[in-house]
């Protein structure tokens, strides 16, 4: 049996991809210590790096292992996440050139909704969980992917749509 291989990369590997390194360094402990400690949240720039912190994942901490599980289970769904969305999304699928706009729209939107869902899933086995919470924290996840999703976008920017030949 022959192994194939193309030299494209395919749209939803790629976000995928990306989204995993965006939750694995700027989600990580050290980076959000670091970002608590070294800006401003009252300017954009210090914001905007406070907000890359937001899929946070940590293993040692002094919150109730409910919350712990909550937080780590957001970080990993919104990966998760991100590539079922990519894959179902029709906007680079009906692309007929690779490196469309819709190709960059299909990223930056699956990224949204992955960070509102993984949010509001998340939200849902955190401790004492109401609906008005899991609905600030789908907010909240929807803004991080909203900010952020653009990354993701480039990403799949020029991504192969199909199976390899």
């Amino acid at each position: 049996m022959a192994l194939t291989t193309t030299r494209y990369k395919t749209t939803t590997g790629a976000g995928t991809l990306a989204a995993l390194i965006l939750v694995l360094v700027f989600g990580s402990p050290w980076y959000g210590d670091w970002v608590e400690d070294n800006t401003n949240a009252n300017t954009a720039g210090g914001w905007f790096l406070r907000l890359l912190a937001w899929p946070a994942w940590r293993f040692d901490s002094d919150e109730p292992v409910r919350d712990l599980l909550s937080t780590n289970l957001r970080a990993i769904l919104v990966v998760v996440l991100t590539a079922l969305f990519l894959y179902a999304l029709p906007g680079s699928q009906l692309a007929r050139a690779r490196g469309t706009l819709s190709q960059f729209f299909a990223g930056w939107s699956a990224y949204v909704f992955a960070g509102a869902f993984a949010s509001l899933f998340a939200a849902l086995i955190h401790s004492n969980p109401t609906l008005l919470g899991a609905f600030q924290a789908a907010g909240s996840g929807a803004t991080y992917g909203l900010f952020v999703g653009w990354i993701i976008g480039i990403a799949c920017l020029g991504g192969y749509r199909g199976r390899a030949s």
